[in-house]
């Protein structure tokens, strides 16, 4: 099965999705040139998507600035993580930056607060018996 990559990358590559979405649309508006009011149409449908993509960029943009640089153990390179769990961008190694949750099977519910909460209480308990 293969690893998901890190959350700005894949939050990135939506973004990209939807430029591709947005022209693949505006494409199909050549198809109709001869009705103007159609072409139009697809015109501004087309851009819809397009401008949400600058959007989704800008704020992964503002959410990357307050990201946490760490450096992955397996590759040794440098990479952002939001959360208290994701993957590392180049080796898509699991990392966390929680000390309670080392040695824990890796999820991305972890990143949930209700959820996370609820895994440290399992592992306290267990450490107890």
């Amino acid at each position: 099965m293969k690893k998901p990559g890190n959350k700005i990358l894949r939050i990135r590559g939506y973004a990209l999705a939807l430029i591709f979405i947005g022209m693949g649309t505006m494409y199909l508006g050549v198809f109709f040139r001869e009705y103007q009011w159609v072409f139009s149409i697809f015109l501004l449908i087309g851009l819809l998507p397009i401008l949400l993509s600058f959007v989704i960029y800008f704020w992964v943009g503002l959410i990357s600035t307050r990201a946490v640089t760490v450096q992955c153990p397996n590759c040794e390179k440098h990479t952002k993580i939001l959360g208290h769990v994701d993957f590392c961008q180049h080796c898509k190694e699991p990392l966390t930056i929680d000390k309670e949750l080392e040695g824990e099977e890796f999820s991305l519910d972890y990143n949930v607060e209700h959820r996370r909460k609820k895994a440290i209480e399992e592992k306290e308990s267990e450490q107890k018996k």
